[in-house]
């Protein structure tokens, strides 16, 4: 990904947060010459400067096998707001768009056996709806088997994360000020977030 220095992501921990806030994400690999993608919710997990992410295809996806012991991209993304030239001081300027997203490469490794699917569903399942835990605990031994028969578990250890934040940085105090200020007032959800990621880099 292509990332002036400015707009890199300060510290990996701030990569880290990011992807677990917007955590379902696009898994790339390539088949054939030809980019592949699923979109897939990720627990993304850290320790010891380590970034691990888990998650699961349908079964009959073909990605899934395509993918085992290659390289793949997972790409997490959101917020953006597209950038009016009105909020600049002077007349020459053009449009622009704001954004986050950061980029995670590693090797896909599948998590084999009925054991580590169902700590990988547990963990999915306490991370998105822990309520919810109780009720598939109690579901009959063989339908929860028999969903797990249905997916391929996998993880992949990060060895390469690229993390961008593009925004305004450079732009003029007043310039940033102007978008903040139009962007959080915004009934689009994804541009007050990047409002919200904006005043976090000023301070």
């Amino acid at each position: 990904m292509y990332i002036p220095s400015f707009n890199k992501f300060e510290n990996q921990q701030d990569a880290i947060a990011f992807m677990r806030r917007y955590s379902f994400a696009t898994i790339v690999s390539v088949k054939d010459g030809l980019p592949v993608a699923t979109h897939l919710p990720f627990l993304v997990e850290e320790k010891d400067g380590v970034v691990t992410l888990k998650s699961h295809f349908a079964k009959a996806n073909p990605q899934a096998n395509d993918s085992i012991d290659t390289m793949v991209l997972v790409i997490f993304t959101e917020p953006h707001a597209y950038i009016s030239p009105k909020h600049y001081e002077k007349v020459e300027n053009v449009p622009t768009w704001n954004y986050l997203a950061v980029h995670a490469y590693g090797k896909f490794k599948v998590l084999e056996g009925e054991e580590n699917k169902a700590a990988l569903l547990k963990a999915t399942i306490q991370n998105f709806e822990a309520e919810y835990l109780k009720q598939w605990e109690s579901l009959p031994d063989k339908y929860k088997q028999n969903m797990m028969k249905g997916i391929t578990a996998f993880e992949i250890v990060v060895d390469d994360l690229q993390a961008k934040a593009k925004l305004s940085q450079n732009r003029s105090e007043i310039e940033r000020e102007n978008i903040i200020t139009g962007l959080e007032h915004s009934d689009n959800t994804v541009e007050s977030e990047t409002a919200e990621y904006m005043k976090h880099l000023k301070m």
